[in-house]
């Protein structure tokens, strides 16, 4: 068993934020992989989900960011996990729109879903870091973050998105380098 967690806001108001590209994520792959319907546990949704040989809890805290960190030790003790099972996915100001990087362990960089994790569990945890792009100046990053993608960002992000679903299975086997790899691929056209 794997968790894979999405940070992002509870609420159909946030839905679009691109603080919440890690629910959406999360969503995306659930469709792919034929997950059942979410259930309330955990502090957040869960849904089973099998990706290759992997069993995947998909999980998407319902804590709001800044307390993420707590649901994901519900779900980490529940199935007496270690630090090493889970993945985040979640927003990165410091990559350019619509790149992905991936890395385990460090800092929250600022990220308050990320400080929260990482008071929970620890830092040796594997990090989807999902790229937003910075709006430029340090006094716009709330209102940036917790604004909704544009028009013209949504086909991008579509594409990411299903990209990374689609590959996911290389995460699932823990081949970080070439999950990375095919999703680059698949983004180039």
């Amino acid at each position: 068993m794997q968790i894979w967690a999405g940070l992002g806001n509870p609420g159909p108001q946030y839905a679009m934020h691109r603080h919440n590209i890690g629910f959406m994520a999360l969503d995306v792959m659930a469709d792919r992989y034929d997950a059942p319907a979410a259930q309330k546990k955990f502090q957040g949704w869960a849904q089973e989900v099998r990706i290759g040989a992997a069993k995947i809890l998909l999980l998407k805290p319902a804590t709001f960011m800044n307390e993420s960190g707590r649901s994901i030790r519900a779900a980490l003790d529940f199935y007496k996990l270690a630090p090493e099972d889970v993945t985040v996915f979640y927003d990165e100001l410091d990559l350019a729109p619509f790149k992905m990087k991936v890395k385990r362990g460090g800092g929250a960089a600022g990220h308050n879903g990320i400080r929260s994790t990482i008071d929970h569990i620890g830092a040796d945890f594997r990090r989807i870091r999902l790229g937003i792009g910075h709006p430029g100046h340090k006094d716009r990053v709330t209102p940036y973050v917790l604004g909704n993608f544009a028009k013209n960002e949504i086909d991008p992000l579509a594409d990411m998105l299903a990209a990374i679903a689609a590959e996911a299975e290389w995460l699932a086997k823990g081949d970080d380098v070439r999950f990375m790899n095919e999703v680059a691929l698949r983004l180039q056209d």
